[in-house]
């Protein structure tokens, strides 16, 4: 079956619609990238997060060592425009990025400003697996009491996000996408920390 731009985006905006509102709660989207008939090297779960978020009225920043060649598929595939980290609506870091380059993109990344906190960025994260583990503590809205997980290679991105959301309601929201298809919503307002094992 072919990917439909209508009906397999809405049933993917609904996963991540439910995965903000419950953070910490791993959703699948191996059901929308099994139509997908494409392939820009991206993570295929990246790839509907890009049909869903981008289109010709918001910008992108591709973070990756193959950022000219991805940036351009992206651009055909959505009209979307792509700009500096600073400027862009969304920020797609992807499985190859270098260190630097994603301490940089984070660092620059828009908060939005209290008149208008809308206006900042989302991080869209490739990691090799997001799981029920317990290496990770979640805490926040949408949580009841505490939400366990485990993210390959948060540590490199974990206290950059935090720095950037200690002024609520100013701040960037992450989605994290995996080898598997899963997502994971990190809304600003989820504080995150490593378990403390004794």
């Amino acid at each position: 079956m072919k990917f439909d731009l209508v009906h397999d985006i809405q049933r993917a905006y609904r996963k991540v619609v439910d995965s903000i509102s419950r953070p910490g709660l791993i959703s699948t989207l191996k059901e929308e990238t099994a139509m997908l008939e494409f392939h820009t090297g991206c993570f295929p779960s990246t790839e509907v997060l890009a049909l869903m978020l981008l289109d010709i009225e918001v910008t992108f920043k591709v973070v990756s060592k193959r950022e000219e060649k991805i940036t351009g598929m992206l651009n055909q595939l959505t009209y979307a425009k792509a700009v500096e980290a600073n400027e862009a609506d969304f920020i797609f870091i992807l499985k190859d990025y270098d260190r630097n380059q994603l301490e940089t993109a984070i660092k620059s990344a828009k908060t939005g400003n209290l008149m208008n906190p809308n206006e900042s960025a989302i991080l869209i994260i490739e990691t090799e697996s997001v799981s029920t583990g317990t290496d990770l503590v979640m805490a926040g809205p949408g949580i009841e009491t505490e939400q366990e997980a485990s993210i390959d290679g948060a540590d490199t991105w974990l206290d950059i996000r935090a720095e950037k959301n200690k002024e609520y309601p100013l701040g960037i929201d992450t989605i994290l996408t995996d080898t598997s298809h899963s997502i994971l919503c990190l809304p600003r307002t989820t504080q995150i920390k490593k378990r403390v094992t004794v």
